[in-house]
This record gives C-alpha cells, sequence and structure tokens, in this order.
C-alpha cells in the first residue's frame, strides 16, 4: 500500500509542474507588441516625449507584509515541531505527565 502511494504522489508531483510549464509557457513565448511608424506631419525635432509615471511593482507595506507573515507561519512550524519532536523523546504522555507521576523521562 505505500508503494501505490508514493508512485500516486510521484504523479501528482509530475502533474502539477506539467500543468505549472503549460501555464508558463504561452507567457513565456510571448513577443512584444508591434508600434506604429511615427507620424510623418511632426517635424524631426518635436518627437512626442511620453513619461511613464507608474512603473509598476510592489509597495513596500505588501513586501513588509509578506515577510512577517512568512516569519509568524515558521515560527509556528518550529513551535508545533518542537513540541511533538519532545512528545517523541518522553513516551506517549509527554513531560508534562512523567513529572506529575513522579516517572523519569527517557534519556536519548
Amino acid at each position: 500500500m505505500n508503494r501505490i502511494h508514493r508512485c500516486l504522489g510521484l504523479v501528482a508531483v509530475l502533474g502539477g509542474a506539467l500543468l505549472s510549464l503549460a501555464v508558463a509557457v504561452p507567457a513565456a513565448f510571448a513577443a512584444p507588441g508591434t508600434f506604429p511608424p511615427p507620424d510623418p506631419q511632426t517635424a524631426p525635432g518635436q518627437e512626442s516625449v511620453t513619461r511613464t509615471i507608474v512603473v509598476g511593482g510592489m509597495p513596500g507595506w505588501q513586501i513588509v507584509l509578506i515577510a512577517a507573515g512568512a516569519a509568524l507561519a515558521a515560527a509556528v512550524a518550529a513551535v508545533l515541531l518542537d513540541r511533538a519532536w519532545a512528545g517523541r523523546r518522553s513516551g506517549v504522555h509527554g513531560p508534562a505527565w512523567a513529572a506529575r507521576r513522579n516517572v523519569t523521562a527517557r534519556a536519548d
């Protein structure tokens, strides 16, 4: 049964990778748009000037919010993993149960 789960997991990972490639390929090979030639009625020194006001990107507060969320998620995961590891180290019931019952925990 474990071998079947491993094979199904591999198929799921490969399917996800294929799906992500199928979504990303059209954007990767997109050609830039062509612009019409300049107007012949304007004089050579009077080309129109286009100024870009908003370039795009992500505002700083969004970057800070994402970084804070990632740090919080990492801290929660670290605490949960540490507690699970401590529970396995000291037996089935954990260190609090052993302290109440005057049972010494195993020393690994």
